[in-house]
């Protein structure tokens, strides 16, 4: 995906990070939320952060930190909209582009690319805000109720009475 296909992207060049390395902080202005939320196929996000801590050699950059944001779902329940917290732990390695070369894509623990020197910590926010969503919201308060057949009923017993009253 390229920076201008991305809603949130914020490019950190490695060389300029402070030799301790340092911490990064992403604010997703009210226009990448709503691109956000239209790519995420959700109501709305607001109040989105990511708060990251870079350590390590640039060889081996560890990103630790959390992202936060206010979701608006529909609840898969009562189909109503409703507000939500998330928040979701970050921690991602990322190493040079040359360093992976001849790696196997399904080894554990490859570390992400550092692309052209620089790591988008847009997407990064993007990405983590969308593993902190629930796939199957639920409304606080409200209970999926089951529908309760009697002991001898079936599921197709139903389509059998309406073949029977067929003329």
């Amino acid at each position: 995906m390229s920076a201008s296909e991305t809603p949130l992207s914020r490019w950190v060049s490695v060389a300029r990070l402070p030799p301790g390395r340092g911490a990064v902080t992403v604010e997703a202005t009210p226009a990448e939320c709503a691109a956000l939320a239209a790519d995420f196929k959700i109501q709305a996000i607001r109040d989105l952060v990511g708060r990251f801590a870079v350590a390590g050699p640039t060889s081996r950059l560890v990103v630790t930190g959390t992202v936060e944001g206010t979701v608006t779902l529909v609840c898969t329940v009562s189909l109503e909209p409703f507000e939500t917290k998330v928040s979701e732990p970050v921690e991602v390695a990322f190493t040079d582009t040359d360093r992976l070369a001849g790696t196997d894509a399904e080894d554990a623990d490859i570390p992400d690319p550092i692309v052209g020197g620089r790591i988008d910590f847009g997407l990064l926010t993007a990405e983590f805000l969308a593993l902190g969503i629930d796939p199957y919201p639920r409304k606080p308060g409200v209970v999926f109720e089951e529908v309760q057949l009697g002991e001898d009923a079936k599921p197709f017993d139903v389509l059998r009475t309406l073949r029977l009253e067929e003329p």
